[in-house]
C-alpha cells in the first residue's frame, strides 16, 4: 500500500499566523474565474465572526453595506480561491460574535427612512399651503 501525500496550494503555516479576529476590518482578494481567467476580486468589510479556531474547517463571516444592502460572505479560512487577507483597522469589541450590527444597520436605515417620509410629508403639506393661499387671494 502506497502512502500517498496531498500537497495544498494554500500556505498552511501562512494562514495559521493571520490573526483574523472579530471587529477587524478586512480586504479579501479572493480569486474569481471567468472565461477561462482568473481575476483578483477585493471583498472588504467587517469581520463579525470566526468559527472553529485554527482548524481545517474554520471560517470567517466578512460584512459589508454595498449601495444600502447589507451583503455577508463565509470565506473557509483555508480555501485556495483565498489569496490574501489584508487587516486594515482593528477595532476593541467585547463580543466574540458581532452579530448585533445586523439589527443596527437595519434600526439606522429605519430611522433615515422616517426622517426622508418626514421631510416628504412637510414637502406636501408646503405645497397645499401655497393651493390655499392661491384660491384665497
Amino acid at each position: 500500500m502506497a502512502i500517498t501525500t496531498i500537497h495544498s496550494p494554500v500556505a498552511v503555516a501562512d494562514r495559521k499566523k493571520m490573526d483574523i479576529r472579530s471587529g477587524d476590518t478586512v480586504r479579501v482578494w479572493q480569486k474569481i474565474q471567468e472565461k477561462g481567467k482568473t481575476r483578483l476580486q477585493a471583498f472588504e468589510g467587517l469581520v463579525i465572526a470566526v468559527k472553529h479556531g485554527k482548524e481545517a474547517g474554520s471560517t470567517f463571516t466578512v460584512r459589508k453595506v454595498s449601495l444600502g444592502v447589507g451583503v455577508e460572505k463565509i470565506f473557509p479560512l483555508y480555501s485556495p480561491m483565498i489569496d490574501s487577507v489584508e487587516t486594515i483597522k482593528r477595532a476593541k469589541v467585547r463580543r466574540a460574535k458581532l452579530y448585533h450590527i445586523r439589527d443596527k444597520a437595519a434600526k439606522e436605515i429605519r430611522r433615515q427612512m422616517r426622517n426622508t417620509r418626514s421631510a416628504k410629508d412637510t414637502a406636501e403639506e408646503s405645497a397645499e399651503e401655497e393651493t390655499t393661499e392661491t384660491a384665497s387671494e
